[in-house]
């Protein structure tokens, strides 16, 4: 069986743990979010091949 994932909703779905969890970190987790997905639409990073 192979598993296909992306790298952007693993990302997002972090930031959206960690922004319910610790809300007053907002700033941070929203920055680090933009960041990292702009670095993967720069680097052109594919789905990771799992299984």
């Amino acid at each position: 069986m192979n598993l296909h994932l992306g790298l952007t909703p693993i990302i997002s779905l972090l930031a959206g743990i960690l922004i319910l969890v610790v809300p007053r970190m907002l700033n941070y987790i929203v920055a680090i979010y933009l960041i990292a997905i702009g670095l993967i639409g720069l680097v052109g990073a594919g789905p990771m091949h799992l299984g």
